[in-house]
C-alpha cells in the first residue's frame, strides 16, 4: 500500500514540474536569447517600452532562489580564485564551453563546487547527529561527502562534455552531407554554412549558428572555424576544419575536398560502430556474472538443495 502511495506521488510531482515547465518555456527562450547577446557584449542603445501586461509580470516577478544561488557562487567563486593558485580558469572555462554551458562564468562553477561541498557536508554531519553515530562514523562520512561535493561536479561537466563530444561526432557527417549538396548547387561556403546552421539541431547546430555569429560580426570564416574547434576539440571536428582549411590554402575545390571529407567521416563513424558492438561483449560479462548467474543458480539448484535438505532431516 505504501509503495502505491509513493509511486501516486511521484507521478503526481512529474506531472506538476511538467506543467510548471510547460508555463515557464517561453521565459526561459526569451531569458536564453537576452543571454546570449550579453555573452557577446551587445546592448540597446535606448530601453524598449514594454507592454502594460509585460510591465506588469515584470513587477510581480520577485528576486527568486536561483539569483541568490548565483550570486552567492559567484562570490565564493572570486575567493576561491584569489586564494587557490591551482584553480586553472582557461581549463574550467574549455570544459564549460565543451559542455555547452558558455553563459556559466568559471568563477560561478567553481562557487557551485564550494556550495555543493558545504552542502553536502552539512547535511551528512546533521543526519549522523540525529541518528546518534559515533564520533569516527561521523568525522570520516563528513570528509568523504565534502570531497563527493567537490568531485561530482566536475565528473559530471566532464560527462556532459564527452556525451556533447560524441553526438556532435555521430552528426557531424550529415553535415558534410548538406553541405556537399549546397555547395554542388551553386552555393558559397560561407551560405551553406548558414543554410546547415538553420537546418540542424542539437549540439552541433548550436555550434554551427554560434559560429556564424562570429562569422557576421565581422570575424573571418577561417578563424570562426578554428574557434569552434577550441570549444569542442574532437577529432571529426578537427579533421573537418583542417580539411577546409588546407584545401583553401591549396586551392583544392571545395566541393571535392567535402565529398571526400563525407567519405572518410563515414568509414569513422562506422568503424566507432563496430568498435562499440565488439566492446559489447565485454561489458555483458558484469552483469551476467552479478544477476543472471545468481538468479540462474537459485532457479536450477534451489530444488535440488530443498529435496536434499529435506531427506537428510
Amino acid at each position: 500500500m505504501i509503495l502505491f502511495l509513493l509511486i501516486g506521488l511521484a507521478l503526481v510531482g512529474v506531472s506538476f514540474w511538467l506543467f510548471v515547465r510547460a508555463i515557464l518555456t517561453p521565459r526561459l527562450r526569451a531569458a536564453e536569447a537576452v543571454r546570449q547577446i550579453d555573452v557577446y557584449g551587445l546592448e540597446a542603445t535606448q530601453p524598449v517600452r514594454a507592454s502594460g501586461q509585460a510591465q506588469k509580470q515584470r513587477r510581480l516577478q520577485a528576486p527568486h532562489l536561483r539569483n541568490l544561488i548565483d550570486s552567492t557562487a559567484n562570490s565564493l567563486g572570486s575567493l576561491l580564485s584569489q586564494r587557490v593558485e591551482r584553480l586553472s580558469e582557461e581549463t574550467l572555462r574549455r570544459q564549460l564551453q565543451a559542455a555547452g554551458l558558455y553563459a556559466v562564468p568559471p568563477r560561478r562553477f567553481a562557487g557551485y563546487q564550494a556550495l555543493a561541498t558545504i552542502t553536502l557536508g552539512i547535511l551528512w554531519a546533521w543526519l549522523s547527529l540525529r541518528s546518534d553515530r559515533g564520533a569516527v562514523t561521523v568525522l570520516l562520512g563528513t570528509l568523504i561527502a565534502l570531497y563527493a561535493g567537490w568531485r561530482l561536479p566536475a565528473l559530471w561537466l566532464k560527462r556532459r562534455g564527452q556525451r556533447r563530444g560524441e553526438r556532435i561526432e555521430y552528426e557531424l557527417p550529415d553535415l558534410v552531407d548538406t553541405l556537399v549538396a549546397t555547395v554542388e548547387a551553386g552555393v558559397a561556403f560561407s551560405a551553406a554554412l548558414q543554410i546547415a546552421s538553420r537546418r540542424l539541431r542539437g549540439p552541433l547546430g548550436e555550434e554551427l549558428r554560434l559560429t556564424m555569429q562570429e562569422h557576421s560580426m565581422g570575424l573571418g570564416l577561417r578563424d570562426a572555424l578554428e574557434n569552434m574547434v577550441q570549444r569542442q576539440d574532437s577529432p571529426a571536428m578537427r579533421t573537418f576544419v583542417r580539411s577546409l582549411v588546407q584545401g583553401e590554402q591549396l586551392g583544392i575545390s571545395v566541393g571535392q575536398t567535402l565529398r571526400n571529407l563525407s567519405h572518410d567521416m563515414r568509414v569513422r563513424r562506422r568503424q566507432l560502430a563496430e568498435e562499440k558492438a565488439h566492446q559489447a561483449p565485454v561489458k555483458m560479462v558484469f552483469p551476467l556474472v552479478l544477476f543472471i548467474f545468481p538468479s540462474l543458480m537459485c532457479v536450477i539448484l534451489g530444488p535440488a538443495f530443498l529435496t536434499i535438505s529435506h531427506i537428510f532431516g
